[in-house]
């Protein structure tokens, strides 16, 4: 018998050249969602995707369709192999995936979405610089008290609480030069900046949120057809206007993801199945409960990995 399944899908950062390439080669699923976002983005994303080059791919207005797409390829093959998911999450750009998973809206209308995001918050970070760090092996309310401290040099707020001792802070790049000293003080035994094009999940990128109300607000929304968690609650939510409210807030607000796993594994999850580009969410799983059980699936080769985890083999 099947397993629970919990599909995660990965956000900015788990992309890489040469994503989504063996799918599309060897699913005609694949490839045509591909061939679909070239048309409608109007240049070659699925080149892009397959050779690169990579200072292009991880420029946002790319990174964020190129994630989306490449996790909706790996849907399709999944769905093809009979692998659907009970539950739904996704970390940041990544719960766009997850909603086109959960048929809250067709792929097209996800992809324009997602164009949308990726330009509006890129516009934004050139309009106000800032950056992001990652502080490790810290508590919560030590990050807490480092980011209110900090802040008498600028704007620093928690951005991801991606699990029991890596939080990433978001702000003016002054303050989060001070977080990360602080984090050191504080017994930090490393501390990682992060090569992003703006401080995403901060007040400074609020400017994204009104582009962000405007294409959401010409779209119509599905109740989810499996169950989702949102990044801003760490909550199931189902009505399309707290769905829609959520999409908008989650771009200045914290991306509450160890909270969101916790609540799929109370609900029930049995195995996680990471659809898309990378494997940062699966390593993440196993640091929020050591219980979890996780997989990716990314290219062909995973397919075997993720049926023997669903159909309850594996360890």
């Amino acid at each position: 018998m099947m397993k629970t399944i919990a599909m995660i899908f990965p956000g900015q950062g788990s992309q890489a050249v040469g994503m989504g390439r063996a799918l599309a080669e060897q699913s005609a699923e694949a490839r045509a969602l591909f061939d679909r976002a070239d048309a409608v983005l109007g240049y070659a994303l699925s080149k892009l995707c397959f050779e690169g080059p990579e200072d292009e791919l991880k420029l946002t207005v790319h990174t964020q369709p190129a994630l989306y797409v490449s996790s909706a390829a790996a849907l399709a093959v999944l769905r093809a192999a009979g692998i659907e998911p009970a539950m739904v999450a996704g970390h940041s750009l990544g719960e766009y995936s997850a909603l086109y998973a959960a048929g809250v809206f067709d792929f097209e209308t996800g992809l324009r979405l997602v164009e949308v995001r990726g330009k509006a918050m890129y516009a934004a970070g050139q309009a106000r610089p800032g950056t992001m760090a990652a502080l490790l092996n810290l508590e919560d309310d030590v990050v807490k008290s480092i980011c209110e401290q900090a802040s008498a040099k600028g704007v620093v707020v928690p951005a991801n609480w991606n699990s029991p001792g890596q939080i990433v802070v978001s702000g003016d790049p002054a303050a989060v030069e001070e977080a990360v000293r602080l984090a050191q003080e504080a017994g930090s035994r490393r501390s990682v900046r992060l090569p992003v094009s703006g401080a995403f999940h901060s007040p400074l990128v609020r400017p994204a949120v009104d582009a962000m109300k405007e294409a959401l607000a010409g779209v119509a929304l599905n109740e989810p057809r499996c169950r989702f968690v949102a990044n801003v609650s760490a909550q199931f939510v189902s009505r399309p206007e707290a769905i829609r409210q959520g999409l908008e807030e989650q771009i200045v607000s914290c991306v509450r993801w160890a909270e969101s796993v916790e609540t799929m594994a109370a609900a029930g999850a049995e195995v996680f199945v990471e659809a898309g580009s990378g494997k940062v969410l699966t390593g993440l799983l196993r640091r929020i409960n050591k219980e979890l059980r996780g997989v990716n699936f990314g290219v062909p080769e995973d397919l075997a990995g993720v049926k023997a985890a669903v159909e309850g083999g594996g360890e």
